[in-house]
């Protein structure tokens, strides 16, 4: 069977880059099942490289969709490069979405140095996924590979203001809304909006 890269929610077409993430949140989908909004399988046998993305992306008129978003069964971002040179290579057909990631934001803490300044021109929007208000919080939900991941992905998000149009947080319901609060006062402090979301939305 093949693998799942692109998949529609509503009007909006996904991409699946990849399974890996240097989290275990306990909120995330995968430990729901195989896939998400009904899609195939995002679970991928491999990960693909740039021929086999562009092989399935021409198998979508990216023009009937409002946004291309890379968001997976993984973080994104440990795709980096893959994910710009695709964002680019989509930006040049026609009628081509915006294009949003939704990310941990913790690209910087996965290859080691600041990454905002690649998303220059391929990217219009970047959602990082804040989960909580507090550290303490946040290492107990999102249950990260590194303990700075707290202060690390506050520093992305900061970055990304010089370099993408639009940059928002986002928290799920799930968390008390103490803590959606205290997400509130995170996100007042970098002047970057928050998203409160429904799960699995």
């Amino acid at each position: 069977m093949a693998m799942t890269v692109f998949y529609p929610v509503h009007d909006h077409l996904y991409v699946n880059l990849t399974n890996q993430c240097p989290c275990n949140c306990t909120f995330c989908i995968r430990q729901n099942g195989d896939g998400a909004y009904g899609s195939d399988s995002l679970w991928l046998e491999h990960e693909p490289d740039f021929a086999e993305v562009k092989e399935a992306l021409a198998k979508w008129d990216i023009s009937k969709f409002t946004e291309l978003v890379f968001c997976g069964y993984g973080e994104p971002t440990e795709r980096l490069l893959l994910l710009i040179e695709t964002a680019k290579y989509a930006k040049t057909l026609p009628g081509c979405p915006p294009v949003r990631l939704n990310t941990n934001g913790l690209s910087d803490l996965i290859h080691g140095c600041p990454t905002a300044q690649y998303l220059a021109g391929t990217v219009d929007t970047v959602s990082i996924s804040l989960n909580a208000g507090t550290e303490k919080e946040y290492l107990a939900v999102t249950r990260p590979k590194w303990d700075n991941a707290f202060s690390a992905l506050q520093k992305f998000a900061a970055d990304c203001k010089q370099y993408v149009p639009k940059v928002m947080f986002t928290v799920v319901d799930v968390i008390p809304q103490a803590e959606i609060d205290a997400a509130q006062a995170v996100a007042d402090s970098l002047s970057i909006p928050l998203r409160v979301r429904k799960y699995d939305s």
